[in-house]
């Protein structure tokens, strides 16, 4: 077994930053590099003051961590299968002065440890991979393979573990490619509610690649589709509220 003492040692890393510096960020040289998309889930968690919530497949703590800047006094664990990607995530915890809120937690969606196991988190959050195994040429690099294309861990099984894992009436959020809308909202369909659908538009008149999916288990309320966020204006350039967003730490509305 990995010494998470020491996994992460020979790691070379860069120094980022996210929410316009407000969130510093430690994470692999090569391989799997946070983009925007777990800056776009984490604002798009509706998590208050006080509130329990656990990220599934945390990486380097990207996502967490800007919840965390974002929402005051949340208390957030992050589950993550690579033991270097814990020690980084607990280091950067750390350089952010957020320790004592967040934790990262090695571990397996699909066989979590006791303590996450247990359940009992108000919101669950997750940037699954996103294409399946058979549909994608795997990067050389362990890390970002893991992270893009499905392992033994399927796209179901991750839904699985977030409602396995969230409180009844609780809400769970995940970022995915709209292309697989269908799957995630038939695995859904009958077990949780109160669905919105959040399409982030590349640009205008262009079709979304990206959404991001709320609903609350056990909750039997209707479906809605959101109008959704315009990333990118004709000159390239950020909207002003992907800007809000990305850059100002802005949550996203559902």
């Amino acid at each position: 077994m990995l010494n998470l003492s020491t996994a992460s040692d020979a790691m070379a890393t860069t120094a980022d930053a996210l929410l316009g510096g407000r969130v510093r960020l430690s994470q692999p040289a090569v391989g799997y590099r946070v983009a925007i998309d777990p800056v776009l889930l984490a604002a798009a968690v509706p998590a208050r003051a006080g509130d329990r919530v656990l990220e599934l497949g945390s990486g380097a703590g990207a996502a967490a961590l800007c919840l965390a800047r974002r929402v005051p006094d949340c208390r957030i664990t992050g589950l993550e299968i690579d033991p270097e990607m814990v020690v980084l995530a607990r280091a950067n915890g750390r350089g952010n002065g957020l320790a004592e809120r967040v934790d990262f937690v090695a571990g397996d969606v699909l066989a979590p440890p006791p303590e996450i196991a247990a359940g009992g988190f108000d919101h669950v959050f997750a940037n699954p991979p996103h294409l399946p195994a058979a549909a994608a040429d795997a990067s050389p690099y362990p890390g970002k393979a893991a992270a893009v294309v499905e392992g033994a861990a399927n796209l179901a099984a991750w839904l699985e573990a977030m409602l396995a894992l969230v409180l009844r009436k609780g809400r769970l959020t995940l970022i995915h490619r709209a292309d697989r809308l269908d799957e995630v909202l038939a695995r859904l369909d009958g077990r949780a509610g109160e669905t919105v659908v959040f399409p982030l538009w590349p640009g205008r008149g262009k079709p979304a690649k990206r959404v991001i999916i709320s609903a609350r288990r056990g909750v039997g309320r209707p479906f809605r589709l959101a109008a959704g966020l315009v990333l990118h204006a004709d000159g390239g350039q950020f909207t002003p509220q992907a800007e809000a967003v990305l850059r100002d730490a802005a949550a996203i509305d559902l």
